[in-house]
């Protein structure tokens, strides 16, 4: 707790998060480019040239018939609670994020010092693309991938594999000491008790195992200075931030899971580490310029997604308002001067040996 974000200052090639870092009192800041880094189109295109389903539960018509609201599509698992689309539109900006994280963690799918890992298991897989790329760059290990929806491909390793199942139905249906490693990913908003879920975890892991967990974090913020007092990305982060206390599913997990990790009953080192994902093509640096433009993309992708939920069903808004809303944001995301950007933070620690 308190660790903030770091990020690669004006050398030419930056470190990404450092897999020991512990948190830091004098964050670095990313270094803009000197030209228009919005110029836009063509640094996207330096970027880009020119499904089916499966799982391991039977999937019952109910499950496949998706909740729809304002032409999304919302998943219909059992009695599962989760705000976010599971439409392609959606996951098309899952994907983008993924590789955003990927090139951010200089091109490491984990910042956990894991050594052979024989099962793997996933937490809210998603579209599977981290589970997929983990199986395939760990062919000895077996890798599980859960989700509400099931929207992961169906040709994928053979040491890889995805469940239908809720991380909130406790206890989990695996037995004790069961995996290496779990791996936790974009699920702020999502859980009610992070204690719990950690408890689960613990139980699950093998003595020595390692927990990691990557999340997203509030505020957003200016990388040079702060943003103006009518920036909308202020509001931006308000409405996540009561909707979560609506809900009673935290955006800002990332300000407590130290307590609720030791709750849980870890009792070993909390390593932590936070680096800023620029919005936009503006950091100088090449690596951080790619992280900036998939960042991009990935928002104006999943924009719609995030707020349509959450401010009509949630904040009770009027579809007009929240149309206002997107407008304004779709703006900043462009806006070269604002040099925009929000932390990308990293806790992992390890089951103790059970002779500790």
């Amino acid at each position: 707790m308190g660790d903030k974000p770091k990020s690669p200052s004006k050398s030419p090639s930056p470190p990404a998060a450092d897999s020991s870092a512990e948190p830091v009192s004098d964050p670095l800041r990313l270094q803009a480019a000197e030209e228009d880094a919005e110029a836009g189109s063509s640094d996207l295109d330096s970027i880009f040239g020119e499904s089916n389903s499966s799982s391991t539960t039977s999937i019952n018509s109910t499950i496949l018939e998706y909740r729809r609201l304002h032409g999304r599509t919302y998943q219909n698992f059992k009695d599962a609670e989760y705000w976010g689309p599971n439409d392609d539109r959606q996951n098309e900006g899952l994907d983008m994020a993924h590789h955003m994280m990927y090139v951010a963690f200089n091109n490491k799918l984990h910042l956990a010092p894991l050594e052979n890992p024989q099962k793997v298991l996933d937490l809210g897989t998603g579209t599977g693309i981290w589970a997929i790329d983990f199986a395939d760059q760990h062919p000895s290990a077996e890798v599980i991938g859960t989700d509400l929806s099931p929207i992961q491909p169906v040709w994928v390793p053979p040491n890889c594999k995805f469940e239908l199942d809720n991380c909130e139905d406790y206890p989990w249906t695996y037995p004790d000491d069961t995996f290496d490693y779990i791996h936790i990913r974009g699920l702020v908003g999502c859980v009610r008790d992070w204690e719990r879920l950690y408890a689960e975890c613990l139980r699950c892991l093998k003595p020595g195992g390692w927990l990691e967990q990557q999340e997203f974090a509030l505020p957003i913020a200016g990388n040079d200075a702060p943003l103006p007092d009518d920036c909308v990305w202020h509001d931006w982060g308000a409405v996540f931030r009561e909707a979560g206390r609506k809900m009673g599913r935290s955006f800002e997990v990332t300000d407590h899971w130290e307590g609720w990790l030791r709750g849980a009953g870890f009792t070993g080192t909390l390593h932590t580490s936070s680096v800023r994902l620029p919005i936009g093509g503006w950091a100088a640096d090449s690596r951080w310029k790619e992280v900036g433009l998939f960042n991009r993309l990935s928002l104006e992708q999943g924009l719609e997604g995030f707020a349509t939920y959450i401010c009509t069903q949630v904040l009770g808004w009027r579809p007009d308002e929240v149309t206002v809303l997107l407008a304004k944001v779709r703006q900043a995301i462009k806006n070269p001067s604002y040099h925009a950007y929000y932390p990308l933070k990293t806790v992992y620690t390890q089951k103790p040996l059970a002779s500790e």
